[in-house]
């Protein structure tokens, strides 16, 4: 069983008056791949600068293995940075680039030698210690610095955006390289990043984050099919938010039309936000949708196509289907119960933006 690693607790934290973490929690276990995701300014990346000792939080305490590690300085604790612009000396060869935490440690030269073979060789660049930084593609550089992180021994890994300035047929070799490693070594990665898709392709947790708080903690598929929230619905992948009235328990009501659904506990006669995923709406014959509309936009995804669907109460649905249905035909629009989520309506603004617990 997985146990707590790191615990942030009451974490805040403000620049120059604004508050960029607002009374954050956040627990992180061992051996996790967690991601941390959210636009820019959210909060993501001060969240791992705090975990990793470059920032202290104006308030609250970060626990390492039970530990108060609040104030102690990033080389004193057991984790390692990857950033995003990789910070790899170029005056150095890449032995001398992964060699140098490990020299600063005092460590055996036999020691040193062998654990650059051994980091090299797990990144897939073996043969490469007397090449210069600069005669190695992007993909090749952040290997790199994956390595000199690697052969410290971490128990944590902190990764900023570190795929954010590659291709992206790179990139997606990388996410695949990054779980491998993360298998093969054992430790605990936290990852910033602002790319869906990314997160939902690496993690096995998933915190999202707006405005400096956490909206929704979970697996990637509980964070997809059950977002809590529209902020999260529509950050996300692509949604449909739509108005709903809860009639009852198990029936929503969608422009006019009554829909079965699955979930309780609403109340009745209450506005909510519906939530469907483009490839669950499904298109049919006109007499055989609850709802009507028009094809108005469609684009080949190579996958599927993507289409806009207008309703005569000028909503445009966006639809993902196998099937290609033209501009300018009328189309039956039907959506199974199960793919129907309900969420509480907001009842302000600022409750758009509240700190939801696991």
């Amino acid at each position: 069983m997985s146990s707590e690693l790191i615990y942030l607790k009451n974490i805040t934290k403000s620049f120059d008056g604004q508050t960029v973490l607002d009374d954050l929690t956040l627990y992180i276990k061992e051996n996790e791949f967690l991601t941390l995701l959210g636009p820019s300014g959210c909060g993501k990346t001060t969240t791992l600068r705090i975990i990793g000792g470059f920032e202290e939080p104006d308030k609250g305490v970060v626990l390492f293995d039970g530990k108060d590690i609040t104030a102690l300085p990033p080389n004193k604790r057991q984790l390692n940075t990857v950033f995003q612009k990789y910070a790899l000396f170029t005056h150095m060869t890449i032995a001398e680039n992964i060699a140098f935490g490990l020299k600063i440690k005092g460590k055996t030269k036999s020691y040193i030698d062998d654990k650059i073979k051994y980091a090299l060789k797990l990144v897939n660049l073996d043969g490469y210690e007397n090449r210069m930084p600069s005669t190695l593609s992007g993909g090749q550089q952040q290997r790199i610095a994956i390595a000199r992180a690697i052969v410290n021994e971490p128990k944590v890994l902190l990764l900023d955006e570190p795929l954010g300035a590659l291709d992206l047929k790179l990139r997606q070799d990388m996410q695949y390289e990054l779980i491998r490693l993360k298998n093969e070594l054992g430790i605990t990665f936290v990852y910033v990043t602002h790319d869906q898709e990314e997160a939902l392709t690496m993690s096995d947790t998933i915190v999202v984050m707006n405005q400096g708080y956490i909206q929704q903690i979970g697996s990637p598929e509980k964070i997809y099919n059950e977002p809590e929230n529209a902020f999260v619905a529509d950050f996300i992948g692509d949604s449909n938010i739509v108005d709903g009235l809860m009639i009852q328990d198990e029936l929503v009501e969608i422009f006019g039309t009554r829909f079965a659904c699955v979930d309780k506990g609403f109340g009745n006669n209450k506005p909510v936000d519906v939530v469907i995923r483009p490839e669950d709406v499904e298109l049919v014959d006109p007499d055989k949708g609850q709802l009507t509309g028009t094809v108005t936009h469609l684009i080949f995804k190579g996958v599927h196509y993507e289409m806009e669907v207008t309703t005569p109460n000028g909503y445009e649905w966006l639809v993902h289907s196998t099937t290609c249905f033209p501009v300018g035909i009328e189309v039956g629009i039907t959506v199974k119960p199960f793919n129907i989520q309900i969420m509480n309506k907001p009842a302000s603004e600022d409750e758009e933006a509240v700190h939801v617990e696991e």
